[in-house]
């Protein structure tokens, strides 16, 4: 398969319901591992999860005592067969480690969808959610969360920064981009498609998906750490758009470090988007109009890529 249409298996997955993507443990590992101060004594649940296959039950398992966790909680999605959930509170049988044998398994009575009114009264016991949600209910999964004000490290797509809804959350800093995986893509180990993968990534029985980041609302270093900036403005080298008064930006290390005025920026701009530096104004992202987006940018009757619109807030 060629890599201009590594996407898709994905939007094929979405259109079918069949986003069951797995996440491989190592992406996992290397995410995680920047959020330690963060997990200790809370209780964390992944409620979309199969727990018997998911890396990040795997993960937390393998890791509750180094990460001093109070409670392990995942939710199993029936589909069809009896739901269930899995629990880690203590070492049970008192063998000094946690592992299988300290699991309590206890069926549902409902089919775990997260939506349902049993798996909500266990998203309220819940401190931090940690999973890999369907990417065709991201939107719904979301609002769940702000709902009911819970913390959050979870996989979605690059596309998503440019729904209405989440970019509400991103301009009013309620949520924001993790570390992120490497090379934007990762490869999802997937039960309804062989494979996707390009001939370079190639990984027999996975998908490889492009532009997969995570979001989150726990604070981390990133987001605090100034893009460092070389270049000077001038009109020759930053044209302004034919729709919209502000100078477009072919790459994020573009910026101009003397520019005070709206500028627009590439979408991945947002992995390195420091709110203590820059003021997210609005997007340039479809033709539909609304109070965020202005529309997709055009210069000289040429549309070009989508563009988050920024302000420098030290200038």
């Amino acid at each position: 398969m060629k890599k201009g249409n590594s996407n898709k298996g994905l939007n094929k997955a979405n259109k079918d319901k069949k986003d069951e993507f797995y996440t491989q443990l190592s992406d996992i590992e290397r995410e995680l591992g920047h959020y330690k101060e963060h997990l200790k004594d809370k209780v964390i649940l992944c409620n979309c999860d199969d727990p018997e296959e998911s890396n990040f039950w795997k993960y937390f398992e393998l890791n509750f005592k180094y990460l001093g966790l109070k409670k392990l909680i995942a939710t199993h999605f029936g589909n069809g067969r009896p739901a269930y959930k899995l629990e880690i509170v203590r070492n049970i049988n008192n063998d000094g480690k946690i592992d299988n044998l300290d699991i309590v398994r206890t069926p549902l009575k409902q089919n775990g969808d997260f939506r349902s009114p049993e798996c909500i009264e266990i998203l309220k016991e819940a401190d931090i959610i940690v999973t890999n949600p369907p990417f065709s209910l991201f939107r719904e999964y979301i609002a769940q969360l702000m709902e009911y004000n819970k913390k959050f490290v979870i996989i979605g797509h690059q596309n998503a920064i440019s729904y209405k809804e989440i970019f509400r959350l991103i301009k009013d800093n309620k949520i924001w981009l993790g570390y992120g995986f490497s090379g934007g893509a990762s490869h999802f180990i997937n039960k309804h498609y062989k494979d996707y993968a390009t001939a370079g990534d190639h990984k027999e029985g996975m998908i490889r998906v492009s532009g997969v980041i995570w979001f989150t609302n726990l604070d981390i270093k990133k987001r605090h750490e100034d893009l460092i900036l070389y270049k000077t403005f001038s009109p020759e080298e930053y044209p302004k758009y034919d729709n919209y008064d502000a100078i477009n930006i072919d790459k994020t290390k573009d910026i101009p470090l003397d520019y005070k005025e709206v500028m627009g920026v590439p979408i991945t701009f947002m992995d390195k988007y420091n709110p203590d530096q820059f003021e997210i104004v609005g997007q340039m992202v479809t033709t539909k109009i609304d109070e965020f987006n202005h529309g997709y940018p055009y210069i000289n009757g040429n549309k070009i890529y989508a563009r988050i619109l920024i302000k420098n807030k030290k200038l």
